[in-house]
């Protein structure tokens, strides 16, 4: 299991940011410009965890230095399915993080109660 799957999973985002390199890239579903860094990526997997419900990795593909982690959960009464793509430096540093969310709907509640966590 990938040790960022076993960090989400066990609710430790502390562990997850920990995994993050420093300049990281990550591609949000519902925005079009990607975030930088790991301080900007730690507020939104704070937020995410907690917007997420009944969240489930149901499925783990890996060829390292690239891993997609399928995942399922719920946002309020809409359920939505998606995949983190996760690339690592040859450290293990995850450099590139791309989330993908099905259906559009899906994206809109995420969405919604991402805009409420943060503003």
């Amino acid at each position: 299991m990938h040790s960022f799957r076993a960090a989400i999973e066990s609710r430790d985002v502390d562990a997850a940011v920990a995994l993050l390199h420093e300049d990281v890239v990550f591609s949000s579903p519902v925005v079009y410009t990607p975030y930088r860094g790991r301080f900007a990526v730690e507020p939104i997997l704070k937020a995410v965890i907690e917007v997420f419900e009944d969240f489930e990795y149901t499925r783990e593909l890996t060829s390292p230095p690239d891993h997609a982690l399928v995942f399922r959960a719920r946002v309020g009464d809409m359920h939505l399915e998606g995949c983190d793509f996760l690339h690592e430096d040859p450290d293990g540093r995850i450099t590139e993080f791309t989330v993908m969310i099905r259906p559009l709907k899906g994206i809109q509640a995420l969405a919604e109660a991402m805009r409420q966590r943060l503003a």
